[in-house]
């Protein structure tokens, strides 16, 4: 289980005619002719005119179903990994791939899985076993860290709000089987009927590893009784919490407090050495040291058990796995029926050795013309995003100062981490998927273990390479950008030098405005936490926000009957798509005047990335919580407020895409 990130903010051609034709027509009267001028496709609805190809041939799915440009790519970066796989499997080039080829051929051995049974976590239940008084518990836990189960708290690396540069260690609640304490506090209906299918799954658990049904009702009770215990201790759960409520940086010397817990040893087992740690809450830990030593080892050894049951049960055999699909693919996951087999052991290997493939997936899927192209982009637009805040009419010299320097400052990373890990792991075989996810699991929480300590902050991303992902790593100030997003649509070789820019360059600059927006601000140069706008600043860019919120509200909302977009939803994101384009644009030009070719393409490339259809349902629910505007309005809202658009297709004064009222980031 990999802790979420507290600093990271971290989630894509030309046009039919390059002027739209702006038709006379005149009407068939005895009378005085009058001419009227019909408002052509690409002023009227843009979004509509570069898709419609895409939008015939990708009809709205059912009710609660979606689709879209970007979630095809998302789905043609699965196949890709399928593909790799396939082929590390039938014939590695290289020590990761004939790791990796091992690991999907034991996982699609469905019979070997079948005949495995719970034999991959034995070692494990027998170490528990062997707990025999409560000065053995503290080990034991450590021992399951090291294995990537993360058993009564939680152990991570992560930012160091004292020192961006840097990671440490994290100690924060855990240990429980449903995550949430509130499922074990609060007594309303629905929390009471989930509690009731969890510890029908509780036993489902316990009977597959090793339970005797005349104690099983006792060792239900002493598992649900100690998580209990542990959800009493722990602190509400929030939704967006303020980072600094989870760090309290503290001595790695003041641990010799925890003596039953021995979180000076649990950290050597985990192979940390740093100075420091972050201990959010050492009211829980104090409680939890008490419990060690006051809980009977039997129980604690009963817990031990389920806990690893739980977290192993997707990869052994069926009784665990229908047991898991049961509860928690009922009841969270929302899921009708099990995954197809290739995509459950897909997603473990990803869990597991994720950035093992992704460096493989780079190397298969990542041309260097690509890479070369989209870094050359990715400089342009960040000279040009500098430019145009330099040129603003509304932010302070100070503010612009201190802009410059961190947008020069700024890292670009692509395709994958610009530092690799080390891949030595034990060697998997074809027989035993269980094991081979412990073996990969053990390997992905040393690896994150390293990034504790000075100069390792920058270790690895937050995001894999074969995931397509854009985005800014604040705590960096670096813009990532994986792998898999250097394809169509995003990043199109094939495509016109304008549509490039458009496309693939404005998602870039949208990123790195996030260094200097009203979020950006937060963080300098430097790295310090502190605010460096003044409050002119912020009202300025609060004016355009609520500007472009209130913009947003005239946005009927495509696909439901009298519902408009929610402004004050989307006005964020909607103002960083126009910084991202504006910058883009910029960048295309150089100062200099853009091509009408040029000029065309590149709004062709930024539409053909939003096309969408979504059913009825999951349209209400974006209307509802999405903080990103629909496709449509993406397009159309968006370029409306570029005057370079309506020049370019010239749009007249009061036609749809070239609105009387627009908004404009830096002027």
């Amino acid at each position: 289980m990999t802790r979420r990130p507290l600093v990271l903010a971290l989630a894509a051609l030309i046009a039919t005619t390059p002027f739209g034709a702006m038709a006379a027509k005149k009407k068939a009267t005895p009378k005085k002719t009058s001419k009227a001028e019909a408002v052509s496709a690409d002023c009227a609805d843009y979004y509509g005119a570069i898709n419609k190809s895409w939008l015939a041939t990708n009809p709205a799915p059912a009710a609660n179903g979606s689709t879209s440009a970007l979630a095809q790519l998302d789905a043609r970066a699965v196949q890709q990994q399928r593909d790799l796989l396939d082929a590390a499997m039938s014939g590695p080039q290289n020590n990761v791939q004939k790791l990796l080829g091992d690991f999907w051929a034991s996982g699609l051995d469905e019979a070997a899985v079948e005949a495995d049974g719970s034999k991959p976590i034995a070692p494990l239940l027998a170490r528990i076993d062997g707990i025999r008084r409560s000065g053995d518990v503290a080990a034991s836990i450590a021992a399951l860290h090291q294995v990537g189960i993360p058993v009564a708290f939680n152990f991570a690396a992560d930012i160091d709000l004292d020192d961006l540069s840097r990671h440490i260690g994290y100690f924060s609640q855990g240990g429980l089987g449903l995550g949430d304490p509130g499922f074990y506090t609060r007594q309303d209906p629905d929390i009471n009927a989930i509690m009731v299918r969890y510890r029908k799954y509780v036993e489902n658990i316990l009977t597959l590893t090793g339970s005797k049904p005349d104690k099983l009702a006792q060792d239900l009770d002493m598992v649900i009784g100690l998580e209990t215990r542990l959800a009493q201790l722990s602190r509400p759960f929030k939704v967006n919490a303020d980072p600094r409520a989870d760090f309290n940086a503290v001595p790695v010397a003041s641990l010799a407090a925890y003596r039953n817990l021995q979180l000076g040893d649990f950290l050597k087992a985990q192979g940390v050495s740093d100075d420091r740690v972050s201990m959010a809450d050492p009211n829980y830990f104090a409680q939890l040291d008490a419990l060690v030593k006051s809980v009977p080892a039997n129980q604690w050894k009963t817990y031990l058990r389920y806990q690893v049951g739980n977290a192993m049960a997707p990869y052994l055999s069926h009784g665990f796995r229908d047991a898991e699909q049961q509860f928690r693919g009922v009841v969270f996951r929302n899921e009708a029926a099990a995954p197809p087999r290739w995509q459950q052991v897909l997603d473990a290997i990803n869990t597991a050795a994720g950035p093992m493939l992704g460096h493989e997936y780079t190397a298969r899927y990542l041309p260097a013309a690509s890479k070369q192209r989209a870094d050359a982009i990715a400089q342009e637009v960040q000279q040009a995003l500098d430019a145009g805040v330099q040129a603003s009419t509304w932010m302070s010299t100070t503010a612009k100062a201190e802009a410059h320097a961190k947008i020069s400052a700024m890292k670009i990373e692509i395709g994958a981490p610009a530092r690799d890990l080390d891949y030595t792991i034990q060697p998997m075989g074809r027989g035993s998927f269980g094991s081979n996810m412990l073996i990969a699991s053990t390997w992905r929480h040393n690896q994150e273990m390293k990034r504790i300590g000075k100069g390792n902050a920058d270790r690895r991303w937050n995001v894999l390479p074969q995931s397509p992902a854009l985005g800014y790593d604040p705590a960096q100030n670096r813009i990532v950008i994986t792998a898999a997003m250097l394809q169509a649509p995003v990043l199109d070789m094939s495509q016109p030098n304008g549509a490039v820019y458009g496309s693939y360059g404005a998602l870039v600059a949208r990123s790195m405005v996030r260094a200097v927006d009203i979020h950006g601000q937060n963080i300098d140069a430097k790295g310090a936490l502190r605010s460096w706008w003044t409050p002119t600043d912020t009202s300025a860019w609060n004016d355009r926000l609520a500007r472009m919120g209130s913009q947003a509200n005239g946005w009927a909302y495509p696909g439901l009957t009298g519902k408009m977009v929610n402004g004050q939803l989307v006005r964020d994101q909607s103002l960083l798509d126009l910084a991202g384009l504006d910058a883009a644009w910029r960048a295309l030009g150089k100062g200099q005047a853009i091509a009408a070719a040029d000029a065309t393409a590149f709004f062709s490339g930024w539409a053909r990335l939003w096309p969408q259809q979504s059913g009825p349902l999951a349209a209400a629910i974006d209307q509802a919580s999405s903080p990103y505007a629909p496709g449509k309005w993406r397009v159309n809202g968006t370029l409306a407020s570029m005057p370079e658009f309506a020049q370019s297709y010239r749009c007249k004064a009061g036609q749809p895409m070239a609105p009387a009222a627009i908004v404009q980031p830096w002027k």
